[in-house]
């Protein structure tokens, strides 16, 4: 069995609708299967307001989104930042996920609230590591690993039905 990386994690739920459904010991296990590196992440789970504030201050995009992801280690081509010492190799990022979005998703998707929020979890802990999704190839690196580590987890393919 791979060894795990180490996890500093910090949730928080200023929107408390997902507090009882998805546990930590479930969002631990879903980083940890998508850790490259030793981590210190926070995940927070905000309302829709939230959501659209954060997405349109720092994506000029004025909407609600499902997942947002702040890395404060690695530039878009995966290369150190001034968030990260090279001696000490830690991914540090803020992983933000919108419940109303989420669950929105989930039910036109025709999924679980648990599946749909592991998949943008592991998502969420890609982009932190420095994949994107903003050319094909890098989408479908993206998109394979996700695929991958959600199998790993007993969860089904997420683009399957597209």
């Amino acid at each position: 069995m791979p060894q795990k990386n180490k996890l500093s994690l910090s949730v928080q739920y200023p929107d408390p609708r997902l507090k009882d459904i998805v546990s930590r010991p479930q969002l631990r296990r879903w980083i940890q299967a998508a850790l490259l590196a030793p981590a210190e992440l926070t995940l927070r789970f905000v309302d829709a307001d939230e959501g659209r504030s954060l997405n349109r201050d720092y994506r000029d995009k004025d909407y609600a989104t499902n997942v947002l992801t702040f890395s404060y280690s690695a530039d878009q081509d995966g290369d150190l930042s001034a968030g990260q010492d090279e001696d000490d190799g830690i991914i540090r990022a803020d992983i933000i996920l919108c419940a109303e979005v989420l669950q929105r998703e989930a039910v036109e998707q025709r999924k679980s609230v648990a599946e749909h929020t592991a998949h943008l979890v592991v998502h969420g802990v890609l982009h932190a590591q420095g994949y994107d999704h903003e050319n094909d190839e890098g989408a479908a690196e993206m998109e394979g690993l996700e695929i991958e580590i959600l199998e790993v987890l007993g969860w089904t393919n997420p683009y399957a039905d597209r």
